[in-house]
């Protein structure tokens, strides 16, 4: 079974610090997958009508790998949707497809859609300009969020405690009129925490507290927050499966913010790291993903392995 991770940096040029690529590499050895790794830029796309069972990496005709898996998350470009719409309409398996990574790479545009599926979320308005505070103090009161359309790691989020803070930073945006951003409802029970969920095939397979250590009002493991298991409940794991469902994707890391005795859904991610996820939880995730990569194929029996004791054992 051979299959490519498109990532931002082809194979030879992985960083020390791409820990999902180096895991994801690492079970694919021991199951025996024929794994690689690709840029978008090393594609070329030649759409033609005759030849549909190869395609061209680094000027070199290639045969085409069974599956795709992006993991190019919020910094995903026009080009590397194209790749992926090219390889799939070629029969390329994506885990997840171009469609849903790009409905989550809009942050306005996936609330609107798990909104539209009466999904809980917390209340979003789109700034626009002229910038109409009023509308931002009735709807979401303070302090709110403000969001990049566009983002991960916790980076290009802000809290504004008051209308002055908005106030200047909607000036600064307005001075440079290139900056779409999203205002959203603050939820103070959530604040420096939030869970982190994974779905692989439509299953929640864990889920982790995230805490800040620093005041901070994110809790991003990535900017120094810590992770602990946390268990999984039936209003986490529907919320969590429906919110992925509702995208269309197929491996998702689902936030969840802590609202009283309840959860809404921050947002969905379409590469989720699980640097933190894996130690924190004990859960095998790179493994499960490609055992999930084997079963959607119809291949779980070729793969080697001495035990699955992930999803290809649960029933359905």
């Amino acid at each position: 079974m051979r299959g490519c991770i498109l990532y931002k940096r082809s194979g030879s040029q992985i960083p020390p610090e791409a820990y999902e690529i180096r895991r994801l590499l690492e079970e694919a050895a021991g199951l025996g997958i024929d794994l690689t790794v690709s840029a978008p830029e090393q594609f070329d796309l030649v759409v033609t009508r005759d030849d549909r069972k190869s395609v061209r990496i680094d000027g070199e005709v290639r045969p085409l790998p069974d599956f795709l898996l992006p993991r190019m998350g919020s910094g995903t470009t026009y080009f590397a949707l194209a790749v992926m719409r090219h390889l799939e309409r070629l029969g390329v398996q994506p885990l997840n497809s171009s469609e849903s990574i790009e409905i989550v790479k809009d942050k306005l545009w996936s609330i609107q859609v798990l909104a539209a599926s009466q999904l809980p979320i917390a209340k979003t308005i789109l700034v626009k300009q002229p910038f109409d505070a009023e509308l931002a103090k009735t709807y979401l009161g303070f302090p709110l969020v403000v969001k990049a359309l566009s983002g991960s790691h916790g980076r290009g989020v802000f809290l504004c405690e008051d209308e002055q803070r908005l106030d200047d930073i909607m000036g600064l945006v307005a001075s440079t009129g290139n900056v779409n951003l999203i205002l959203q409802e603050y939820i103070e029970t959530s604040r420096g925490r939030d869970l982190r969920v994974i779905t692989v095939g439509g299953r929640a397979i864990g889920a982790m507290l995230r805490q800040s250590t620093d005041g901070s009002f994110k809790a991003n493991i990535s900017r120094g927050g810590f992770g602990e298991p946390f268990p999984l409940t039936p209003e986490i794991e529907w919320l969590a499966t429906e919110a992925a469902r509702v995208v269309g994707l197929d491996i998702a890391g689902i936030d969840l913010l802590f609202d009283g005795d309840h959860f809404r859904i921050c947002e969905a991610n379409s590469s989720p790291g699980f640097e933190g996820f894996e130690p924190a939880t004990g859960i095998n995730v790179a493994r499960q993903i490609l055992e999930f990569a084997a079963v959607r194929l119809g291949r779980i029996d070729a793969i080697a392995g001495s035990k699955r004791t992930s999803i290809a054992d649960q029933p359905g």
